[in-house]
């Protein structure tokens, strides 16, 4: 556990008690604070009030009376479209918000004054990505010999993990809800992958969501930023945060071959190139890394590597991890290959960027899809449908989803049980059988895990491939 500093004798409250919320309120109070929480559920509430927590119904007239601080679970709204009532109540009063992640950057730093090398956190966002670039620098950290411990939005929450060593890393996944509210942000090094439309009601828009992205570099300026270059955002943001050309404070990444004096990493035909003052300084075949085909996870080796360079690990030793990594659960998982048909798990594909992305990794595609469509629509799927030989649609809007596909032929399936079915019936060997749903999944599911969770276990039943 890291324990909270700073508000030793000082009351602050806890709003939402799932893991980040219970872990907060863990932390604050093996710092010294005194500590309410309040929770909607019941349950939750009584669940707190078993470990000794007070529970305080924050929506009262003068609850926040005394109230030093208040933290709230990344999923509460704070300001679109609605403040939670809580919150909203909190401002009113003065009262400052912040989250576990704002918490964990400001209670570093006890006990380093012994050491001969000082822990060092990375951090990594963007829409598509980051959770198989926190991995896999985690991946090549403990590999190569590093003490690391992974948290964030994956993992562990980030006030549960240990103290980091001597010479320790922290990788943390951070989401556009944790970046956006936390009141310290300070890592060593940040890493941006990339953006495209998402969760834009939370966020009042394209802008909004890019903003709290954006925070991660500009609140308290990491020693190195890798930044995906790919899109406008990452070229503006990288402009933004680099002297000039040749400042290697700023490791630009991308899909396609960069030019000019910087430091640069980029996969280009399956290559991970690295470019550092004009001159190739590291190169990877990334075709034979079984754990991430496609060029979306050829963009992650790229960034990983590239933090893990600007953690002085050697390009060897970072291509031989590269090698023994297996990949994340429902993030291009190859579940099986019977008869020269492979099945893949992508149901963390929750919008059209990262559905694209995992058609483009496979020629011959039998695409199940479907489920709860964001905003936008699907048009930015054109690129990719010359690879499906037929889309099976899921979800309680299968039919409309159906229609938004157009010159490919698409069989409306309505649950997962069908859609494996027709798909595993009618594939030819070499093709692949491709969950990558390009929608949320809460019509049906309570998350992406468990709807990929139905996929493997679909694939099983027709196959008989455990």
């Amino acid at each position: 556990m890291i324990p909270v500093r700073g508000f030793d004798g000082a009351v602050v409250a806890v709003l939402g008690l799932g893991r980040s919320g219970l872990s907060a309120a863990r932390a604050l109070r093996a710092g010294g604070a005194s500590v309410l929480v309040w929770d909607d559920n019941p349950a939750a509430r009584e669940a707190a009030e078993a470990e000794g927590f007070e529970a305080r119904n924050l929506t009262r007239p003068g609850a926040f009376d005394e109230v030093a601080c208040l933290v709230t679970s990344p999923g509460i709204p704070h300001l679109y479209p609605a403040p939670n009532p809580v919150i909203a109540a909190a401002l009113e009063a003065g009262v400052p918000v912040d989250n576990d992640i704002g918490l964990f950057f400001r209670s570093l730093g006890a006990g380093w004054e012994g050491f001969d090398r000082p822990p060092r956190v990375v951090a990594i966002t963007g829409s598509n990505g980051k959770s198989t670039t926190s991995a896999l620098i985690h991946h090549i950290l403990t590999a190569s010999g590093r003490e690391s411990q992974l948290a964030g939005n994956i993992g562990r929450g980030v006030l549960d993990i240990d103290p980091p060593g001597d010479g320790g890393v922290v990788v943390l996944e951070l989401s556009s809800y944790q970046t956006e509210l936390a009141r310290a942000l300070t890592p060593d090094v940040a890493v941006f992958t990339n953006l495209s439309p998402d969760h834009l009601d939370r966020h009042g828009g394209p802008g909004g969501y890019f903003a709290a992205k954006r925070r991660l570099f500009a609140e308290g300026g990491p020693d190195r930023a890798v930044i995906g270059v790919d899109e406008v955002e990452g070229r503006f943001l990288a402009g933004q945060l680099s002297e000039g050309q040749a400042d290697d404070r700023v490791i630009r990444v991308a899909t396609a071959k960069l030019s000019g004096p910087g430091w640069m990493v980029f996969a280009r035909k399956g290559f991970l190139s690295e470019w550092r003052k004009g001159r190739q300084v590291g190169s990877i075949d990334l075709r034979a890394v079984a754990g991430l085909p496609g060029t979306h996870n050829h963009q992650n080796a790229c960034a990983a590597y590239a933090a893990c360079r600007a953690l002085a690990l050697g390009p060897r030793e970072i291509e031989t991890a590269l090698h023994s990594f297996a990949g994340l659960p429902h993030r291009s998982q190859r579940i099986a290959e019977v008869g020269g048909v492979s099945y893949v798990n992508d149901s963390k594909a929750t919008n059209v960027d990262a559905a694209l992305k995992a058609l483009l990794a496979f020629p011959k595609v039998r695409w199940v899809c479907g489920g709860l469509m964001k905003e936008g629509g699907l048009d930015a799927l054109a690129p990719g449908l010359a690879h499906v030989s037929k889309a099976y649609v899921i979800g309680r809007e299968a039919e409309g989803f159906a229609l938004g596909l157009p010159g490919i032929e698409a069989e409306v399936c309505r649950t997962m049980e069908v859609a494996v079915a027709r798909a595993a019936a009618e594939a030819q060997p070499g093709e692949v059988v491709l969950l990558a749903p390009a929608a949320a999944s809460f019509d049906q599911y309570d998350n992406f895990e468990k709807r990929g969770e139905d996929f493997i276990a679909q694939v099983a039943k027709v196959t008989g491939a455990a």
